[in-house]
């Protein structure tokens, strides 16, 4: 297979996803380890329930028992609660060490099973099993070079990339090798990995992707997690954020070693791990996710000054902020849309007129509430507009008198390099349009975006220092903390025209 031709494969797996999933930013994965406990593989499980809306196409779980020195791996599509239900973890997934990820596809069929993590292999060093939450930019490069060196891959994975790199490291240890394949890579990552004597931790530079710190057991057991929410689901007890660019490594002997092979960089978590990812009981740099969304719709309620009548949220992920308006505009809150949670996402739309009504599925007006009513709707953001443009066809059917949409994250503008499966920049609504054509495709009497330092204000910074931005808010600026170096790459070596366009596989 031709490097385009590579490419296009990678691209395909990126966008082959139904429509109705094209206009909501997806996150990429969570992943948890756990450290030196009877039943590692049963909490690593329990921890993957709490991460499942990181990732609900594919799960797997990696342990290793000292009872025959074994690596054992379970790898399923499908949500955690299916695939393990029914899996005795101490005969099928034995010993005190774990990692485990939950996945988010990009598409049906092609979520094979060697595209789902942790990947495992042997290497000079022994067994690693390693677990990747983001997405490299430069992984292309880094493949195509491991490629031309004889290096086989089995998936379509930058995870893999890692693991190659280890594989050929010349150093002697393996975190050795570990390091020297991150000084490699470019990107937004949060990584947990295992071996037969230690998991391993590790932060990209830039703190892009969320990696959390808890114990058990009086401080015995380590957990590694993507959010808080997944230690507070086993009990464990949050002890710390794993800074940005730190590897941590728990040994046998129970020592805990702290290595920080980078030069020290002022984090930048990403913006929409606030706005949209994750789950709204976590905690962040100190912060409740869930109080930070209320506190958008505050903000977003004193820059728009919209007087109405009702407030109402784009369930699910437009409640906290809705809330927030409400409480801060004294506008009654109200669920004027009724959301059915038995539309899945497996719904396969094979007609047009059942694409076009997929939205009216899942989402019904609550009329009373709305019928001859000024309504604010409010969401956590705006991507291609085109199920934003069927709520508001919802609430106008339902005869609201006006309709004022909210967003309460910024327009985002830029697509996202690190991690996120989202729409090109030139499919995103407001890089797009204008703020007067964005109202008018949508059909409402005005349309609203929280401002870049109104999120700033909601996440607890008087606002955004152009010198050093205190989080990663690349998609509504163009502030990329890490160039993407693969659009390049891909520029400089596509042979004809048509060959993809950024090229990145996420994971």
């Amino acid at each position: 297979m031709s490097r385009p031709e590579r490419w296009r494969e990678m691209d395909a797996y990126q966008r082959e996803r139904p429509f109705w999933e094209c206009d909501r930013p997806r996150e990429e994965c969570g992943v948890i380890a756990v450290f030196n406990h009877p039943e590692a593989s049963a909490l690593t499980a329990q921890g993957l329930q709490a991460l499942q809306h990181r990732g609900e196409e594919a799960c797997g779980i990696v342990s290793f028992s000292d009872e025959g020195h074994h690596f054992h791996q379970e790898r399923h599509k499908g949500l955690v609660g299916d695939a393990f239900k029914s899996i005795p973890f101490k005969e099928r997934l034995p010993g005190r060490m774990s990692i485990g990820h939950n996945r988010y596809s990009t598409s049906g069929e092609k979520t094979a099973t060697r595209n789902i993590q942790p990947i495992y292999a042997d290497i000079a060093t022994g067994g690693f099993a390693v677990a990747h939450n983001g997405n490299l930019s430069n992984a292309l490069s880094l493949r195509d070079s491991l490629v031309d060196q004889g290096a086989i891959f089995q998936s379509t994975m930058d995870t893999e990339v890692i693991m190659q790199l280890a594989a050929q490291s010349p150093r002697r240890t393996l975190i050795d090798r570990f390091v020297d394949a991150l000084k490699s890579i470019k990107g937004g990552y949060a990584l947990v990995g295992l071996t037969e004597d230690y998991i391993i931790g590790a932060r990209d530079p830039v703190g892009l992707r969320p990696l959390v710190l808890g114990t058990l057991n009086g401080g015995e057991t380590k957990i590694l997690a993507s959010e808080t929410c997944a230690l507070d689901m086993v009990g464990a007890e949050f002890v710390r954020e794993i800074e940005a660019g730190e590897i941590v490594v728990f040994n046998r002997d129970g020592s805990e070693d702290r290595i920080f092979p980078f030069p020290r960089m002022t984090a930048r978590p990403c913006a929409f791990e606030y706005v949209y990812f994750s789950r709204p009981d976590s905690v962040i740099q100190g912060r409740s996710v869930y109080e930070v969304r209320v506190e958008m719709g505050r903000q977003l309620a004193l820059e728009s000054g919209i007087e109405a009548d009702v407030v109402v949220p784009v369930p699910d992920s437009g409640v906290p902020a809705a809330i927030g308006f409400s409480e801060q505009s004294g506008t009654p809150y109200q669920l004027g849309i009724i959301r059915s949670h038995y539309v899945g996402r497996t719904f396969i739309a094979p007609t047009q007129l059942q694409r076009e009504s997929f939205v009216s599925l899942k989402h019904a007006p609550n009329r009373p509430v709305l019928r001859g009513k000024r309504v604010v709707l409010v969401d956590d953001s705006i991507v291609r507009g085109t199920t934003s443009k069927k709520i508001v066809d919802i609430v106008r059917r339902a005869e609201a008198k006006e309709i004022h949409f909210c967003s309460a994250s910024p327009r985002i503008t830029h697509t996202d390099h690190y991690g996120i499966d989202m729409a090109d920049t030139k499919e995103l609504f407001a890089a797009r349009f204008s703020q007067a054509e964005m109202r008018h495709r949508l059909g409402v009497d005005s349309l609203h975006f929280l401002s870049v330092d109104g999120l700033y204000r909601a996440i607890g910074h008087p606002s955004r220092d152009e010198t050093y931005p205190q989080i990663s808010d690349h998609c509504f600026t163009g502030d990329y903390p890490i160039e993407n170096l693969d659009e390049g790459y891909k520029l400089r070596n596509r042979s004809g025209k048509g060959d993809g366009d950024q090229g990145s596989f996420l994971d």
